[in-house]
C-alpha cells in the first residue's frame, strides 16, 4: 500500500540554514529526495527552490514515485504525473 511523502525542496539544500540550492551539490540533493521518496509512494513535492532543481527531482523521482504533485499555497496541489492504473 502507498503512502503520501511531501519533500519541501528547501531541505533538500538547506534553505532554514541559510544555504542557496548549488548545482554543484545537485546529486546529494536527487540522493536525499530518492530516501525520502521510498517506492511507489504518491510523492508532493513543495517548498522554495530554483527550477532546475524541482525539474531534476522530479526527473529523479520519475519510475520510483506512483504519482507526484506539485503543491504551493497559489496552485494548490497540481498533478505532475500520475502512474497509478487504477
Amino acid at each position: 500500500m502507498s503512502e503520501t511523502v511531501t519533500i519541501d525542496v528547501e531541505m533538500l539544500y538547506g534553505k532554514a540554514e541559510g544555504h542557496n540550492a548549488r548545482i554543484e551539490e545537485l546529486r546529494e540533493y536527487e540522493a536525499k529526495a530518492l530516501e525520502l521518496a521510498g517506492q511507489g509512494n504518491d510523492i508532493i513535492l513543495t517548498g522554495a527552490g530554483p527550477v532546475w532543481l524541482y525539474l531534476r527531482i522530479a526527473h529523479a523521482l520519475h519510475g520510483k514515485a506512483r504519482k507526484l504533485l506539485y503543491a504551493s499555497p497559489v496552485t494548490g496541489e497540481l498533478v505532475i504525473y500520475d502512474h497509478n492504473p487504477f
